[in-house]
């Protein structure tokens, strides 16, 4: 069994053991402990119920620990709890837990980066880099959250913000990275959206479906980046682009505007235009202008810079980006794009070799590079 197949399992496993009293650090614990067992054991010896395996010796675990500090009463009570053998709940707990790691006793960052971690499944790693913080910062963090809700009673849900937040960092994992999630991300969505009337709720799952519908073109057949304009848009999803904008629509027309629902505009205008060169940018330009009012984030300013490039040439692009720290993620990649557009292809090649080194993951990387060398390759001939 893959580990995919163990990651869809974790949230039902962990919201078995919750719902059962063991506080979530340890709940946590345990059920990691069972997902190492059974990477070791499954492939020799498969269960005929992965999940009701998977509780049983997650359940065990957490009483292996209980024995080394409580008392012989609790061990006695615990033990008199155990599950008992046979077919676990089908009950899909996933957003239930979302919505308790989004507990009112964590500050809403710290909220965030408990459930990527323990719902979500992501690495410390990958949820440092979505933070665009250092991984020790991330993982003492997500240490501080556990020691939080260690003990505390998981009775009073967090808001819907927090989760939303979650659910969007999620996707964007399982968008760009190294595990797809974003399927999955798109399903609670839907779930969250039928449960609760939220406009920006509607706004993330049109945000999710515009950008979920260019999927099948942002590679090519070899695995490589393809960049937005270069798109095959006869590949995208044009189901997913109607459901998106009639969703947006919608939402939109309450006049509850937020960032949400400015970013899936955003998309919304990229996946109006029949061809890249038909793009409204300067529509794009005034809904970045809303996002940051309403953001007021470095990412967004960087990304408008790009947007204010295309709507007004690249000198304007240029300086929109002069006013950012030239640390952010990314500003490398765009300020190559943008001197490229200028003219100025010395110092395009020199921006994307230096991008490259910075990126992210693999396909980036390579994507950089190849353009870093195609502008050397025409310099040099």
């Amino acid at each position: 069994m893959n580990e995919s197949v163990l990651r869809g399992l974790t949230p039902s496993v962990l919201g078995i053991l919750v719902r059962r009293g063991v506080d979530f650090a340890a709940a946590e614990d345990a059920v990691q402990d069972a997902l190492v067992e059974a990477v070791r054991v499954w492939p020799a010896d498969p269960p005929r119920d992965p999940k009701g395996w998977l509780v049983t010796v997650a359940w065990r675990r957490f009483l292996d620990a209980t024995r080394a500090d409580a008392a012989r009463r609790r061990r006695e009570d615990a033990v008199d709890e155990e599950p008992a053998p046979g077919p676990a709940s089908a009950v899909d707990d996933t957003l239930w837990l979302y919505f308790l790691c989004a507990h009112p006793s964590l500050t809403p960052s710290s909220a965030v980066a408990l459930t990527l971690r323990a719902v979500g499944g992501l690495t410390t790693r990958q949820i440092a880099h979505a933070y665009l913080v250092p991984e020790a910062t991330m993982a003492q963090r997500i240490s501080r959250a556990k020691r939080t809700v260690s003990g505390v009673r998981f009775d009073q849900p967090g808001d819907v913000a927090t989760v939303l937040r979650v659910l969007y960092l999620v996707f964007n994992e399982g968008y760009s990275g190294d595990v797809d999630l974003a399927a999955e991300a798109i399903r609670l969505t839907r779930q969250l959206q039928s449960a609760i009337d939220h406009p920006e709720v509607a706004g993330l799952l049109a945000l999710m479906l515009l950008h979920h519908a260019r999927r099948a073109a942002r590679t090519a057949p070899d695995g490589s980046l393809v960049p937005l304009a270069e798109q095959d848009r006869s590949r995208w999803d044009t189901e997913s682009i109607a459901e998106g904008v009639t969703i947006l629509q919608t939402a939109l027309a309450r006049d509850r505007l937020g960032e949400f629902q400015a970013q899936a505009a955003i998309a919304a205008l990229h996946a109006d235009a029949p061809a890249a060169e038909e793009t409204d940018w300067v529509q794009i330009v005034e809904w970045y202008d809303e996002l940051a009012r309403l953001t007021d984030s470095p990412v967004v300013r960087l990304n408008r810079a790009v947007a204010v490039g295309e709507a007004d040439g690249a000198r304007a692009g240029l300086a929109a980006l002069a006013a950012l720290d030239e640390s952010l993620p990314r500003y490398a990649a765009v300020a190559a794009y943008l001197h490229e557009r200028d003219g100025d292809v010395a110092s395009a090649a020199l921006l994307y070799a230096e991008a490259a080194r910075k990126a992210p993951n693999l396909a980036e990387r390579d994507h950089l590079t190849r353009q870093a060398a195609r502008l050397n390759a025409g310099r040099s001939s």
